[in-house]
């Protein structure tokens, strides 16, 4: 401890160190980070001392011990200081590895090792890609709230198949759920419930996957575990008179004078099919109302165009444009756009009696009234800015419901026409003998 000292490491050097009350180092003057750490006991190790994340005063500083002097030599510390700070200077941490090594590292270092290296999509055809910074923003917050809060003191491999699936239970339970102010304006509320379990699971899963790539664990705890990972059942859409009841609730919050932002920010989530940012977050950039379409610069799927209908089109065409701001719907503070709508949808859900509704909903409403007036799931798929035909399959089944009632009106004609088969005319015969 105290002022630093520089010297070349010599093994008489070495031998020499005296001991102190408080454990100090010795500096090598020819290997920068190398040096010998003397403890108050007397034990010296050869240390190297270096920077994460590319150096910079800001970063973490750890330090990593090469071996205790006698058990190496001078010589072959000096080689293994070389070869660890040259790893380093490749953007690896040896010291964390050591770390991991010994099952040390804890699933909250686990979490910020994912948030700088991990956050990326793992299924598909962008698989390796990097998170949408609002994907990520939404997973980081989750794990915050749920799989850091119940399990970020242990450590990556005492998390037990029995730990998974106690924290499904315990974030279905609500164990996790908090509604709490943390500055102006801005509150922090997590709700629990099957819904943020079977994402939070997923996201547990997606670490542990990564600590395996990155050789921190050899086990995914997850993948045996009896937990609900997905959801097998149909996506929920409302039908025309749920969306009545909607448009009823609509005009009663705006007929009380509820914000006319939120108001047709709602309207076009229904309108267009659209996800709630790209509507929210919409820029009059991205808007051509003359060709009735919306050209998004980057949304989920990259750059895309949907196709918007005249009544989307007549409320984009009411909206008054603020001179100082790109957005369609600006804040009424600040530069970002408008946020406001989270506060109106309770109210809508109240009045409508849809209490199972949210944005998304509307979403999946639009694609379903889409297939269910005939169109091929190729047209469905444009208009909610489908890029993989597979994220449309999910209305396959309300595309036959038409099939299937057009079929069964044609196929009764023919059955009159054709008469009834020879053996149905028996049993009918059979049935009136009896009777």
């Amino acid at each position: 401890m105290g002022q630093r000292s520089t010297v070349k490491l010599t093994r008489d050097l070495c031998e020499r160190a005296a001991t102190r009350e408080d454990q100090y180092e010795l500096w090598d003057a020819e290997i920068a980070g190398f040096g010998l750490r003397i403890m108050p006991s007397g034990v010296k190790s050869f240390i190297v001392r270096y920077r994460t994340d590319g150096g910079g005063r800001t970063a973490k500083r750890r330090t990593y011990t090469l071996g205790r002097f006698g058990a190496l030599t001078i010589e072959q510390a000096r080689k293994s200081a070389k070869a660890t700070l040259g790893a380093v200077a490749n953007g690896q941490d040896p010291g964390e590895k050591r770390i991991a090594k010994r099952g040390e590292i804890l699933i909250s270092q686990l979490r910020d090792l994912y948030e700088k290296r991990g956050c990326v999509i793992q299924r598909g055809k962008k698989i390796g890609q990097s998170m949408k910074p609002l994907t990520k923003q939404y997973t980081l917050a989750r794990i915050d709230h749920h799989i850091v809060q119940l399990l970020g003191r242990k450590r990556i491999g005492d998390v037990s198949i029995a730990d998974v699936e106690q924290f499904s239970r315990d974030v279905t339970d609500g164990k996790t759920a908090r509604d709490e102010k943390v500055g102006h304006r801005k509150r922090i509320i997590v709700r629990g419930g099957e819904g943020a379990a079977r994402k939070a699971v997923r996201d547990l899963s997606a670490m542990f996957s990564f600590a395996m790539r990155l050789e921190l664990t050899d086990r995914n705890p997850v993948d045996k575990a009896a937990v609900r990972k997905t959801d097998n059942q149909r996506e929920r859409f409302l039908t025309l008179d749920e969306v009545k009841k909607l448009g009823a609730a609509f005009d009663q919050l705006e007929a009380e004078g509820t914000n006319a932002k939120a108001i047709a920010i709602s309207r076009l989530w229904a309108l267009t099919g659209c996800r709630r940012n790209e509507i929210a977050g919409l820029k009059w950039h991205e808007v051509d109302l003359d060709r009735g379409f919306l050209m998004f610069d980057d949304s989920k799927n990259g750059r895309s165009v949907r196709p918007l209908g005249r009544a989307a089109v007549e409320i984009l065409r009411g909206v008054g444009r603020t001179a100082d701001s790109e957005f369609v719907f600006p804040a009424t503070a600040g530069e970002s756009f408008f946020q406001g709508t989270k506060g109106i949808w309770p109210k809508v859900k109240k009045l409508s009696g849809l209490h199972d509704v949210t944005p998304h909903t509307l979403r999946h409403t639009m694609g379903s009234t889409s297939t269910s007036a005939g169109q091929a799931l190729a047209m469905t798929g444009a208009i909610l800015g489908h890029r993989n035909p597979r994220s449309t399959a999910i209305y396959a089944h309300v595309q036959m419901a038409p099939a299937k009632r057009a079929a069964e009106r044609a196929s009764s004609k023919i059955a009159i026409a054709l008469g009834r088969p020879a053996a149905q005319r028996r049993r009918g015969s059979t049935k009136s003998a009896t009777t």
